[in-house]
């Protein structure tokens, strides 16, 4: 029985992985601050502290995988300049304490797993990006590439190393999808901004199956898009959902984008920027998406 260590563990995605792996046989750790509050028997929970640099020294040696998917979430609070520096620290710090650990202590760990964004990339114009398009400049862009180049360094320890750049998360669980939900309830299909800015977006069910997989395939390495291979406007997302909830009992209304800027201040940018991203490089390695289209996407969110 091989052993995944999980950071952020306890997030949407750590959750779903947590289970998959689970049922497919694998042993799980999941590193916490505070491990004392782990209550399911089939998971082990370990210590650890981003801010002491500390973490638990047999979780380490049982290790054969490490699911690197820590960090604050982005999107829970206003871009103030502490929280700012929190985002990048939960990262970058995190990444950190994972490769003293690797290098200091002895351990059999073939290949770390890392999350990332398309928040690495900038304002979409001619072109997806592919994973060779060069970061973008603003806040996001950087604390992305920050947090790439935190985790690489385990790869100077022989460790085999994939990051996946992710877009938004669509799941009924949490994230940007029950936000975009709740004025759905009232009967308003809220469209932010234009509309017209692309969303990469990947299903939940999608990219668990992309960890996993980056876990069973050996040769699996490298960055990789981590988004469906149709993308989308945030007008076409939001409408394919009305649809498929309400079917035509709902009105569409628009948040203009200065609105947006009064509530979000500078996080709006990220709200209002247009992203399309590829998903040909995972492709051509033979991985299939359950979910390729948006409306097979809500379709099956939204029919439980």
């Amino acid at each position: 029985m091989e052993t995944v260590i999980i950071t952020g563990g306890t997030g949407l995605i750590g959750t779903a992985l947590t289970r998959l792996l689970l049922e497919r046989g694998y042993k799980v750790i999941i590193l916490s601050r505070r491990p004392e509050t782990g209550s399911n028997e089939a998971v082990t929970y370990a210590p650890w502290n981003v801010d002491t640099q500390t973490i638990d020294k047999e979780a380490i040696q049982q290790a054969d995988y490490i699911v690197h998917l820590a960090g604050v979430n982005v999107g829970d609070k206003r871009w103030t300049a502490a929280r700012k520096q929190e985002i990048i620290d939960s990262r970058t710090k995190s990444s950190e304490l994972l490769f003293t650990a690797l290098k200091t202590i002895p351990n059999k760990v073939k290949k770390v797993i890392s999350a990332s964004a398309t928040g690495y990339y900038g304002e979409f114009k001619d072109h997806p990006f592919t994973e060779t398009d060069p970061a973008d400049n603003d806040y996001l862009a950087t604390t992305t590439q920050a947090w790439e180049q935190s985790i690489s360094k385990v790869t100077t320890l022989d460790k085999k190393l994939v990051i996946f750049r992710t877009g938004i998360v669509l799941s009924r669980e949490g994230g940007a999808l029950k936000e975009f939900y709740k004025p759905l309830r009232f009967g308003f299909a809220t469209v932010l901004g234009s509309g017209e800015q692309f969303v990469p977006w990947v299903h939940i069910h999608d990219i668990v199956r992309l960890y996993f997989n980056a876990v069973v395939n050996d040769k699996l390495e490298g960055i990789y898009n981590a988004v469906s291979p149709n993308p989308v406007t945030n007008r076409e997302l939001i409408l394919s959902m009305a649809k498929i909830v309400k079917g035509r009992s709902f009105m569409t209304t628009y948040v203009p984008a200065f609105a947006l800027k009064m509530v979000l201040g500078e996080m709006s940018v990220e709200v209002l920027k247009s992203v399309k991203a590829s998903a040909g490089k995972i492709q051509q390695t033979g991985f299939q998406f359950s979910y390729p289209t948006i409306n097979e996407a809500m379709e099956q969110l939204f029919s439980q």
